[in-house]
This record gives structure tokens, C-alpha cells and sequence, in this order.
């Protein structure tokens, strides 16, 4: 048997350790479980009473009245103006019933320039419950965004 020289140390090899790391895809799936689940809750969660201060969000293009349409003459609107979809409304007033249904007065928000003919920038809108929404899709955005990622060009 031969003697290995008096200066080197023998060393031993580890051995594989197997399973003693959790994979990183259940980490990964775990962290997606984390973020997710509010965002779906909140998304099937059930509309309450509109109040004073709550942001809305717009449904549709819809064509709506001013609330004081005097103030955006000057800048080329009548009465009307036209809504964007998903855009978000600050109310300013609590709904009250006309007419024609239950009424909201409730301001434009995250817009910076006045495009004519959408709403102007900070302007107060009567819009009407079917008009809105209380809680952007979450199901109806990924459709929206898997639609156009694989819709043909």
C-alpha cells in the first residue's frame, strides 16, 4: 500500500445532500399564492353603499353631463363629455335620485391635459350608477391583456 507524503492531508469528498433545500418553484408558487389571493378576493368581493370620498371607475366610454358645464366653455365643451373606460372618479357629492335613476357627482382623476372631447382634468361629472363600477375587474383585465397579447395583428 502506498503512503502518501508526509505534507498532504487527505480530504474528504461531501456527500450529495438530496432534499434538504426546498425546490425553488414551490417557493415561487407560494409567493404567488401570497400576492394573488387579495387581489382576487377583492375583485369577487360584493359592491357596497357609495359614499362620499370613495374612488369609482368608469365601465365604458359613455357620454356624460358636466356638472357645471359653464366652467369648460371656454375650452370647447357644451355640456357632455365623453368617459373613458376604467377611467377612476373621486365622489364629491353622495348619489341622489332624479328622474331618470340614481345620480353621482364625482370628479375626474389621473388626468393632466385637457383632450377634447373626454373629460377635462379634475371636472365634476354626473354620472349614473350603471355608468360605473366600484372595483376595476381583476378577471375581466387579464382576459382583456391575454386577448391582446395573442389576438392577430
Amino acid at each position: 500500500m502506498a503512503r502518501k507524503p508526509a505534507g498532504e492531508i487527505m480530504q474528504a469528498k461531501p456527500a450529495p445532500r438530496r432534499g434538504a433545500e426546498p425546490p425553488l418553484w414551490s417557493i415561487a408558487a407560494a409567493a404567488g399564492v401570497i400576492i394573488l389571493t387579495p387581489m382576487l378576493l377583492y375583485s369577487i368581493a360584493p359592491e357596497g353603499p357609495i359614499r362620499e370620498g370613495d374612488t369609482i371607475f368608469s365601465n365604458g366610454a359613455h357620454k356624460v353631463v358636466l356638472f357645471e358645464p359653464d366652467r369648460y366653455r371656454q375650452v370647447g365643451y357644451e355640456a357632455t363629455c365623453m368617459l373613458d373606460p376604467k377611467d377612476p372618479l373621486l365622489v364629491t357629492h353622495p348619489p341622489s335620485e332624479d328622474e331618470s335613476g340614481e345620480v353621482i357627482i364625482a370628479q375626474v382623476q389621473g388626468k393632466r391635459t385637457i383632450e377634447w372631447p373626454f373629460c377635462p382634468p379634475q371636472a365634476e361629472l354626473l354620472v349614473k350608477r350603471h355608468h360605473i363600477t366600484q372595483q376595476p375587474s381583476l378577471l375581466q383585465d387579464i382576459r382583456d391583456g391575454l386577448l391582446r397579447l395573442f389576438a392577430p395583428s
